[in-house]
């Protein structure tokens, strides 16, 4: 029977061939330096000191939240710990992620409302709040009562919401149409599995919200919302007293005269404050702004965010732009459906309401029975993943106060300690080249080409894994990355003391080296495989920076599998066609002297 030929060459140029591609995607991806944890490059720590006196268990709950808050944004390594008995310290890597900051304080229940006015619709500002004829006509042709204000509240018209910043829709919204839609068309969006939401952020916050000369004047610039509390108290009391408010469907096409005239009566910040000036009761209207500056009104609370299932930012296989993906349960996906009926291809608005302040406000061009919808527009990464992390971890157990300490912070091993460090590290490694080098003389090639390499394909796992992943490098990791080098050191002392075992029973290299290969591969297989568990229990088991250590434990055990198998035996199989190396020369480390052989190790073709 054949035995089969060794072919080590095909083997490394495969080998050199995965390396070329994975370097050719760190390329595409085009960062070329690892992404470095909080104790290599420094950060922010945000301190949150809760209002009150938090129980234990309230505290800890709240650390969970925001930890997945924040590692939920995609930043790895964030460090979120208690300290002492009511405050919450938060360090993210980075030189300054003060952008995190309402990420990890927003500490109020996630609700859905229906917008019944914003700032960009007109028809809001039509009615008139002062003055007006006596005779029972208003300067805009509505009929009042005499008093200036008018009877019918809204005109009784459907705003058309053509600007409107987001669309909640299955097909990216183009045009938005205040026409009821046809039979035909309601079928068809009955249909649609998903829902998708279209956002157009270049709508002017600052600018007049209506064409209407009774509109209120541009506003100034201002860091303050202007409101009136009368009229925001006779809104409440007004919507007390109304029958409809029950039915918030209904009361959004048709709000109380009072709650009109406060939303008239307010104007959001125009520095991009967000703000609410009424409490964010589920039962009650609510005034509120958008990061935009954009005013709304809206209804009682429809869902909470506990009928939300999940939300997640990604990438649909038919677009090439970031959609937020929202999924409830079977409480949320039946009101979802009578919201999506009601609102459908009219303009109508839906909003996203976390601590009393607008995350977004789309309109619907689709019903929604399955309660599976997508929110899509101009998203960037990082605006679709905030979006989707503020709705996942919607609320905290805890309230914490207005004004956090947020603070700069440096590396915990910088400067002169990290060079040392490195060069302590390079001195170890070249000293085990060294004795490699001593002690397998032309062997020792083959060492310290095999830890180049691993090096090589190590890096480059790594920048990949950054620019993909989110892998931030820490100290621990690099620590677990320096144990693996003696993990990768013992699989080429394994196999070359394997292959000298075989050649003093008087085998050729070539020879010695295959059949010394098969006792040695399962050795090293055994050893990194107990390495490799070692590494998965510690990382599902570990917290914090463990995490960051078991990580690169468990990804360096790999490389030397790859390396062990498809670099270093092959280079050894190709080493011995040579003469230098079967032939036992005193510079090999094969010679008769360094296997203890008293007559050459046997050579040629064998």
């Amino acid at each position: 029977m054949a035995t089969k030929t060794a072919r080590p060459g095909r083997a490394l140029i495969a080998f050199f061939a995965l390396l070329a591609i994975i370097y050719g995607l760190v390329g595409l991806a085009g960062s070329w330096t690892p992404a470095l944890g909080l104790d290599l490059q420094g950060g922010t720590s945000i301190t949150l000191r809760a209002t009150g006196d938090p129980s234990e268990e309230s505290l800890e709950e709240a650390r969970q939240i925001i930890d997945d808050r924040v590692n939920g944004s995609g930043v790895a390594e964030a460090e979120v710990t208690t300290q002492g008995s009511n405050e919450i310290v938060v360090e993210i890597p980075g030189e300054n992620r003060r952008d995190l900051l309402d990420t990890v304080q927003r500490t109020a229940q996630l609700r859905f409302r229906v917008v019944a006015c914003s700032s960009l619709d007109a028809n809001c500002y039509a009615t008139v709040i002062d003055g007006g004829s006596t005779d029972g006509t208003s300067t805009d042709g509505t009929t009042t009562d005499g008093t200036g204000t008018t009877n019918n509240k809204k005109n009784g018209t459907k705003k058309n919401n053509g600007n409107n910043r987001a669309g909640l829709s299955y097909f990216r919204q183009s045009s938005t149409s205040s026409a009821s839609p046809s039979a035909d068309a309601t079928a068809s969006a009955s249909a649609s599995a998903d829902a998708s939401a279209s956002a157009d952020a270049s709508a002017d916050p600052s600018a007049d919200p209506s064409a209407d000369p009774s509109a209120s004047a541009t506003p100034t610039e201002t860091s303050e919302p202007t409101f009136d509390q009368d009229a925001i108290d006779a809104c409440l009391a007004s919507s007390a007293k109304d029958d409809t408010l029950a039915k918030p469907l209904e009361w959004a096409q048709d709000p109380t005269t009072d709650c009109v005239t406060a939303f008239q009566t307010f104007q959001c910040p125009t520095d991009g404050t967000a703000v609410s000036v009424m409490s964010d009761d589920p039962a009650t209207p609510l005034l509120t702004c958008d990061e935009d500056g954009i005013a709304y009104l809206l209804t009682p609370s429809m869902i909470e965010g506990t009928d939300l299932s999940d939300a997640a930012a990604e990438i649909p296989t038919d677009s090439f732009s970031y959609v937020v993906t929202l999924q409830f349960n079977s409480d949320g996906t039946s009101t979802f459906g009578r919201i999506s009926r009601n609102l459908y291809n009219n303009g109508g608005q839906f909003a996203m309401v976390l601590d009393g302040q607008v995350l977004s406000a789309p309109t619907m061009n689709a019903i929604i029975l399955n309660g599976q919808a997508q929110i899509s527009g101009d998203f960037t990464e990082e605006t679709a993943q905030s979006l989707a992390t503020s709705l996942r971890y919607g609320s905290l157990p805890i309230a914490f106060d207005d004004n956090p300490l947020v603070e700069t912070i440096g590396p915990s091993l910088a400067g002169d300690q990290l060079t040392a460090g490195l060069i302590a590290g390079g001195i170890g490694l070249g000293i085990v080249m060294l004795y490699c080098l001593l002690y397998y003389r032309g062997l020792g090639l083959v060492v310290i080409a095999s830890l180049a390499v691993a090096a090589a394909l190590t890096y480059a796992l790594i920048l990949l894994l950054s620019a993909t992943a989110g892998f931030t490098m820490t100290l621990p990791g690099v620590a677990g990355m320096i144990i693996a080098i003696g993990i990768t050191a013992d699989s080429f002392i394994v196999l070359f003391e394997r292959v000298r075992d075989e050649m003093r029973e008087g085998k050729s290299m070539r020879v010695a080296v295959e059949s010394g290969w098969k006792r040695a591969r399962m050795t090293c297989l055994a050893a990194d495989t107990v390495s490799l568990l070692a590494a998965v229990v510690l990382y599902i088991f570990a917290a914090g920076v463990v995490k960051g250590f078991a990580f690169a434990l468990g990804l360096t055990t790999l490389v030397d599998l790859m390396v062990f198998f498809w670099f270093t035996k092959p280079m050894v199989s190709w080493l011995a066609r040579f003469r230098f190396f079967n032939k036992g020369h005193r510079l090999s480390g094969l010679d008769a002297e360094a296997i203890g052989l008293t007559q050459a190790p046997a050579g040629g073709k064998a």
